[in-house]
């Protein structure tokens, strides 16, 4: 993939994000998607030697629009200013009450690589699943977190809206309260794109969402939960 031009067409679009510029440079959009969908066309393929259940996910599925929904949001400029893919069992990247993890990418406008596994910001029926599972399972989660790939290369669960007190029915003195304040189970990393060898950069998504296979592996075991919390 040319990341050159592309971190260049999103720098562009962040400071012209409008229709009228976008209609202009639809043509270079049409390419560089063309480029991406070959990426995570290549990224799903890696992924599939370790993670057997996403081997056979649809890579167009897999990738965000680029328009934003704007209908409820007070920003209301109509375009992303990042390439996005998303890739989950079954192609259903997006958050359930059912639940399952996704290994999850961005390439934003300043030349910076995101990518990362888990479950952002899950329904309230899956997340209190996910809190259950933690406290039943807490000998395997912690386990989980100890696994030296994801610790190496993610650190810790991220901590983004993480709640200020303990959720209902939680003991605040549990070993574990952190954890069970935290409103997603995911881990991410940003690291500078590899401009002059774009040759790297599936390589380095898949090495990097395979050390977050420890954790991808512990949310499947999360027994499903389609009722409403209390």
């Amino acid at each position: 993939m040319h990341l050159r031009d592309l971190t260049q067409f999103l720098s562009e679009l962040s400071e012209n994000n409008t229709r009228p510029w976008f209609i202009m440079n639809k043509p270079r959009y049409d390419i560089l998607r063309a480029e991406f969908l070959d990426v995570v066309t290549e990224l799903i393929r890696e992924l599939g030697t370790f993670d057997k259940q996403v081997a056979g996910c649809d890579p167009k599925k897999a990738m965000f629009r680029i328009h934003r929904d704007v209908r409820f949001a007070k920003d209301k400029r109509p375009y992303k200013t990042h390439f996005s893919a998303g890739i989950a069992p079954l192609d259903k990247r997006r958050p359930s009450a059912a639940g399952g993890p996704t290994y999850y990418f961005h390439i934003e406008p300043n030349g910076n690589l995101l990518f990362g596994a888990g479950e952002y910001l899950p329904p309230a029926p899956r997340l209190k699943a996910i809190r259950e599972h933690l406290v039943n399972d807490a000998t395997g989660f912690t386990k989980m977190l100890k696994n030296k790939h994801l610790r190496s290369t993610y650190g810790d669960l991220q901590e983004e809206d993480k709640l200020q007190r303990p959720p209902k029915g939680v003991d605040q003195d549990h070993p574990l309260v952190e954890y069970l304040k935290l409103k997603s189970f995911f881990v991410w990393v940003e690291v500078p794109l590899l401009l002059n060898a774009p040759e790297l950069l599936v390589p380095q998504l898949a090495s990097g969402m395979k050390d977050a296979f420890a954790l991808v592996t512990w949310l499947r075991g999360v027994p499903e939960k389609h009722e409403e919390p209390e």
